[in-house]
């Protein structure tokens, strides 16, 4: 018998190791979400490739327990711990979101083509409206990536995000009373989008997201405050005009459109000049620190609002 001979493979027809890599952890994902839709078990994180960012901060990582498992998303209820244990049903996958507006080249990206973009670990600050913050290992890319995929048109201002709705797989969207008018929308300036700082992250701690952190791919502005980083996003849409944007609809007067975290400007019940780190062990204000401008970016995006009153434009 002659001696086997493996098939000749040309190095051109070899995948490069990055998208191997990165589809093995799409597929990996996928396969937690049919899991989790055969058995009603939340889909399991999956390892995500992330290489290390340009942006980090020199302060404790919040525990992972408490990143995962203190959460503000509606959609699963009311309570800090209500989206870690009501959202076991929600699928993150397949998935897709839709990118529309005054764009040259509006499209739809699955989850596939959102994880081939460079993902890299960015530690941020994420400083809660309600007064607490945390230090979180987000992975991700620059939001502007996806938008300069789209040619945003000269008359493009801004920038237009909206979450899925799912009643039955969200229990906090269904039900006679609504906490909030559904779907959740956001917005941001275009400039704002485009600035290297924001982010569309996919996982957290080296796993792709849980779904109780807004699985599978949210938003993250850390010079904002945490209601702006909507979870869950189906579709991005850029306008001439400013979107609407949930809270600031809700309550006005209490949550501004930019809400950018400022210490010098209160929240009508409660003050803004210190935050609660959640995580460090801490009782009765024992962990609370001063709140800094901007959640400690100022440096990189203050120039955004150059002339702008920040009282007035909070």
């Amino acid at each position: 018998m002659p001696a086997y001979r493996p098939p000749f493979i040309a190095t051109s027809e070899i995948t490069p190791e990055q998208c191997f890599v990165k589809r093995r952890a799409f597929l990996s994902m996928t396969a937690g979400g049919l899991i989790a839709a055969g058995s009603g078990l939340a889909a399991a994180a999956a390892p995500l490739t992330a290489q290390p960012g340009a942006y980090t901060v020199d302060e404790e990582l919040t525990p992972e327990k408490d990143v995962t498992g203190y959460n503000n998303y509606y959609e699963f209820g009311t309570g800090k711990g209500d989206p870690a244990a009501n959202s076991a049903s929600f699928k993150p996958t397949p998935w897709t979101i839709k990118v529309d507006g005054l764009v040259g080249k509006p499209g739809e990206f699955g989850l596939e083509e959102l994880l081939a973009f460079p993902i890299e670990e960015r530690v941020y600050r994420m400083r809660c409206v309600e007064a607490w913050s945390m230090v979180i290992p987000w992975a991700g890319f620059p939001l502007k990536a996806l938008l300069d995929k789209v040619e945003p048109l000269g008359s493009a201002k801004y920038v237009a995000f909206e979450t899925v709705v799912r009643p039955e797989e969200m229990p906090g969207q269904s039900g006679f009373f609504q906490p909030l008018p559904w779907p959740y929308r956001e917005g941001l300036r275009l400039d704002e989008a485009n600035h290297p700082l924001a982010i569309l992250a996919l996982g957290v701690y080296g796993k792709t997201l849980p779904n109780q952190n807004g699985a599978p791919v949210r938003l993250v502005v850390p010079w904002k405050y945490g209601f702006k980083g909507i979870k869950s996003i189906v579709r991005i849409s850029l306008t001439e005009t400013p979107p609407p944007s949930t809270w600031n609809l809700s309550a006005p007067a209490e949550y501004g459109f930019y809400a950018n975290v400022n210490p010098a400007v209160d929240h009508p019940r409660w003050s803004q000049a210190s935050e609660n780190r959640i995580g460090g062990g801490g009782f009765f204000g024992s962990n609370r620190r001063p709140t800094l401008p901007f959640n400690g970016y100022a440096d990189d995006v203050a120039g955004l609002y150059s002339g702008m009153d920040l009282k007035a434009n909070f």
